[in-house]
């Protein structure tokens, strides 16, 4: 059995926060699942997963969108994302957002829009 610690925030990109709570790093075998705090006006630029995500709203409120279409999400309310969809999110509030979210694998691979190569973060340490 093991306990995890919450690392530190660090930063992401300008104005968004992430911890990673469990990944590769810390063990998992499936899941990758960690928190950001996100500045009014910022958030996730247009990217996609090669698995399925769910992003929950914790605190404020985000304009998210998969494809063309948008949807508001508040405190509370979760989307899910199918792998291979383009995705993303802005804070549309005057607040801190908080998002929770959670990946089907236990390392973070995303492809910006428009990137020929995917970024790779939180991998299984090298045996």
């Amino acid at each position: 059995m093991q306990v995890i610690k919450p690392p530190l925030w660090e930063t992401w990109r300008p104005g968004v926060q992430t911890r990673m709570l469990v990944s590769a790093e810390t063990g998992a075998a499936q899941l990758c699942i960690f928190e950001q705090q996100v500045a009014p006006g910022t958030g996730a630029p247009t990217h996609s997963h090669p698995v399925e995500e769910v992003l929950t709203v914790r605190d404020g409120e985000a304009d998210m969108w998969i494809g063309e279409a948008h949807v508001t999400v508040s405190a509370g309310q979760s989307l899910l994302i199918p792998s291979g969809q383009k995705h993303g999110f802005r804070n549309n509030g005057t607040g801190t957002l908080h998002i929770h979210a959670v990946l089907a694998s236990a390392s973070f691979e995303s492809l910006p829009e428009g990137a020929s190569e995917p970024v790779r973060r939180w991998m299984a340490a090298a045996k």
